[in-house]
């Protein structure tokens, strides 16, 4: 990479901080950036100026190793790669601008990339919390949301459903329908990500919930109005609101996350934590990595294999309870001599 004294330019006798200065002006009067934008542009620029007097280099004959030894340093220090990215990012943009400008032969940050962020485990419940959740049988005001809530509740962490897949189950099997449950069976038709259908078993505790439901849904039919939908039969949804209607995902959030607070738990609870309690419970249990690949319906047991990571953190979680080498203090006497 060409050094900065062997470049021509009106800038070329700014010291670093000039030329920062210069391009802060640039993105927020030319490009019109927002303040915020410029505000974590101007402590990114910092980053750079501050790494490059250190490294004892002028800002225009940075060179790729540079950049990245910084980025591995930020990493050592703790950074994410996420934020690391963000910086980076910024950094990129004014060495393109530094190139626009004649000041350097090539940007050093272009092939650089940020460190992979880890893939953070997802959120699920102790055996405990589900089951408690799971148990609630509301307070008895109010019949229609106790049921049906119970219902979904039941569903999403005893099957396993996606929220997208238990709001378009139907009452029952029609050739309009996405998905549906046989209660006789004990089994749930769902259609899942990519338009792939399959079968998840229901257990007895979700069919006698499922069962209650319909009881009462079937009470308030009569006086519920609403649309026929083109190529189903009228109110054909499993799970409707007061009008009749589908419920939709965001509706189902908010009574997921309102039920949780209702039962107890510390924190609210969203669908999907359901989703993740439920395969993580079924792989502590039987470590059938396969067979919770198809419950869920994940295409790559890839996918699934994450789960195996959050049975590992239980079993180190039993271990430090329960293990007597677990609770020996280090630094301390062995025993008497």
């Amino acid at each position: 990479m060409a050094s900065h004294d062997s470049l021509d330019g009106p800038l070329a006798s700014q010291p670093g901080p000039a030329l920062v200065q210069r391009y802060l002006d640039h993105v927020r009067f030319e490009k019109r950036l927002a303040a915020r934008t410029v505000a974590l542009y101007t402590l990114d620029l910092e980053k750079l100026a501050t790494h490059a007097v250190q490294a004892d280099v002028s800002l225009t004959a940075v060179e790729a190793g540079h950049i990245r030894r910084w980025v591995a340093q930020m990493h050592n220090g703790g950074r994410s790669g996420r934020g690391i990215a963000l910086i980076l990012s910024g950094w990129r943009g004014f060495y393109s601008w530094l190139g626009r400008e004649g000041l350097v032969a090539s940007n050093p940050v272009c092939d650089v990339r940020a460190p992979k962020a880890a893939k953070p485990l997802p959120k699920a419940l102790s055996v405990d919390d589900a089951v408690q959740m799971a148990s609630f049988e509301g307070n008895g005001k109010d019949p229609w949301l106790d049921a049906r809530d119970a219902a979904m509740v039941e569903l999403l962490y005893g099957s396993g459903l996606r929220v997208a897949e238990l709001t378009s189950l139907d009452v029952q099997a029609s050739d309009g329908a996405c998905g549906w449950v046989d209660l006789q069976a004990g089994e749930a038709h769902v259609l899942g990500k990519g338009s792939k259908r399959r079968i998840v078993p229901v257990g007895t505790k979700a069919v006698q919930a499922l069962q209650a439901w319909l009881l009462v849904r079937a009470k308030a039919l009569p006086a519920l109005q609403s649309p026929a939908v083109p190529g189903a039969t009228p109110h054909a949804a499993l799970f409707i609101g007061r009008n009749g209607t589908r419920l939709t995902t965001q509706s189902i959030w908010q009574r997921v996350r309102q039920r949780s607070l209702q039962a107890g738990l510390a924190a609210p609870v969203h669908p999907h934590m359901l989703r993740h309690s439920f395969a993580s419970h079924v792989l502590q249990s039987s470590s059938d990595l396969r067979g919770v690949q198809e419950l869920l319906g994940h295409a790559n047991i890839s996918t699934t294999q994450i789960y195996t990571r959050l049975d590992f953190q239980h079993l180190a979680k039993a271990y430090d309870a329960a293990h007597p080498r677990a609770h020996i203090k280090t630094g301390g006497s062995s025993g008497s001599k």
